[in-house]
């Protein structure tokens, strides 16, 4: 069943990029939206008051650490008096090439872009899978990335967080249809945010752009309208699905 608007939903990493994006759709759509931020509290409070449908509660948390991920729907769950929906959205990208980065940099790497890619989601995913299998209804959205399968050469940790938020999804899809909870995967490729700037405005920018035969990366709103269906409209058929939004920069069949 599609959810209806005026529902409840917890977006990650909603500060900024394709978070910001989502939490605006969702807001549109009727959503009342708690807006996790890590460090971005001004940024976080500034979308809150733009937003229609208010109020939308701010939730800091570093994703880092397992415990603060855990509790976060738990929180969210709280303030908004139920949850409906979880945007997995939050991450982050480290460089750390093989053959450059000492193995203290190497591990450090890893370490950290597994608990926040992958870890937290996995925390997040179980504890809003268990309040929305005892309603009977729920939807959970994760963002991966074009990278889970092209792979990234710079920040593997990335692109293995990534194929494993992929096979998460997938497990939870099969394991949470019986309790009505519907999991879904949105993966992005190059899309134009602050995280993306200093590549998209620096020298190798043409070829980032020249990578879709649209000649552009993706702007946050198109992901968000993706994110937006897929927790409002998409079949519940549809769940495990992983939907590639790369501008067919990178295919795959």
């Amino acid at each position: 069943m599609a959810l209806q608007s005026q529902g409840r939903a917890l977006v990650t990493g909603a500060s900024r990029g394709i978070g910001r994006a989502c939490a605006e759709a969702l807001a549109g759509a009727g959503f009342r939206v708690a807006l996790h931020f890590h460090r971005e509290e001004a940024a976080a409070a500034a979308l809150a008051a733009e937003l229609p449908g208010g109020p939308h509660p701010l939730l800091q948390a570093d994703l880092g650490i397992p415990a603060e991920a855990a509790a976060l729907v738990e929180r969210a769950a709280a303030v908004l008096d139920g949850l409906e929906l979880l945007v997995n959205n939050a991450g982050i990208y480290a460089e750390h090439p093989p053959l450059a980065s000492s193995p203290a940099a190497w591990r450090a790497a890893w370490e950290r872009t597994l608990t926040v890619n992958l870890l937290a989601p996995a925390l997040l995913c179980q504890a809003a899978a268990q309040r929305m299998a005892a309603s009977g209804a729920g939807r959970i959205v994760n963002v991966s990335s074009r990278g889970a399968w092209r792979g990234e050469p710079t920040a593997p940790a990335y692109g293995a967080s990534k194929a494993g938020l992929n096979a998460l999804g997938q497990s939870l899809a099969l394991a949470l249809a019986p309790a009505g909870v519907l999991v879904f995967t949105v993966a992005p490729g190059w899309v134009d945010t602050d995280m993306a700037t200093g590549y998209l405005g620096g020298p190798g920018g043409a070829a980032v752009r020249a990578q879709s035969p649209l000649n552009r990366v993706a702007s946050p709103a198109e992901i968000a309208a993706t994110v937006l269906w897929l927790a409002t409209e998409a079949p519940a058929f549809a769940t495990g699905a992983i939907v590639d939004v790369n501008g067919a920069s990178y295919l795959r069949s």
